[in-house]
């Protein structure tokens, strides 16, 4: 997961080489090219950080804390055969595995998916893991069941049309797609967790790509595209998909975590996450 992209976020360990933040248009190979490496990089960082938070075999949405036992997004897990797009470590599919679920893990991340063998190790609960794109899934058409993401691949993808389409070919008649993502309304406001960040500074019609590049090399490192709600209903509808969940997590009582520009200050007063699920017509 990342912050919200109109600053600089707190995903960075200050070890990471040094950027320079821009708004400008990206192409998907471009995308490509800087999210692997970088989450390679970062997936240490990111494990050693989060990795409590998550569990090892547990289903969390978003940094409000909202598991999909409790949400209930997915539907039905026993005997389905599951894919999760932008798996990481694979502490969801972990999860729906231990649900009955044949869950396997797709990541653009080959770092991801060695911590992913380690947590196969150390819970006994293994997940079959592929090193992959959103926009190019290696798997037959109409091989699963339910297709998920928890703010995994969709948002660094720039060509999410094909994404999207590529989910649809996977799934059966009928099979369930459901993703997090930053809360399109977040785009509007500064990544900072604090009252500061509370400030409206651009347009949520801007769909200007956030991009860092390397100081060092000037290479593009970190690429997020941003989509109003309104952009992903269309996204859904125009794959063949139905709309059937929208999600926005209230912030719970006595959660302090702060995660990036999530925290408890801005999340009394404004979403942080959306979850959205749709069935395949």
């Amino acid at each position: 997961m990342s912050g919200n992209p109109s600053a600089p976020d707190s995903r960075h360990h200050p070890d990471l080489p040094p950027f320079r933040a821009e708004r400008r248009a990206v192409s998907e190979a471009e995308s490509r090219r800087a999210n692997g490496p970088d989450w390679d990089r970062y997936a240490d960082e990111y494990q050693a950080t989060h990795g409590e938070f998550l569990g090892d075999a547990g289903f969390v949405w978003g940094p409000e804390g909202l598991t999909e036992a409790e949400a209930g997004v997915l539907g039905v897990l026993t005997d389905r055969d599951v894919l999760e797009v932008g798996s990481g470590a694979g502490q969801c599919s972990r999860w729906v595995r231990t649900r009955g679920g044949r869950a396997i893990g797709l990541d653009l991340s080959y770092r991801q998916l060695q911590h992913s063998r380690r947590l196969d190790a150390d819970t006994g609960v293994a997940v079959p893991s592929v090193l992959g794109t959103a926009t190019a899934l290696p798997f037959a058409d109409a091989t699963f069941d339910v297709v998920f993401s928890s703010f995994g691949a969709l948002q660094f993808v720039r060509d999410v049309d094909v994404a999207v389409a590529e989910t649809a070919r996977v799934l059966r008649p009928g099979g369930r797609f459901a993703f997090s993502i930053t809360h399109p309304t977040r785009w509007m406001f500064a990544d900072d967790p604090t009252d500061a960040g509370l400030v409206a500074t651009q347009s949520y019609w801007d769909r200007t790509p956030y991009v860092e590049v390397d100081d060092a090399t000037g290479e593009v490192s970190y690429v997020e595209h941003h989509r109003t709600l309104g952009d992903w209903v269309s996204l859904l509808a125009a794959a063949g998909f139905a709309l059937t969940t929208l999600v926005e997590p209230e912030w719970p009582e006595g959660h302090e975590r702060v995660w990036g520009g999530w925290s408890a200050v801005r999340g009394r007063l404004t979403p942080g996450t959306a979850i959205l699920g749709a069935d395949l017509r």
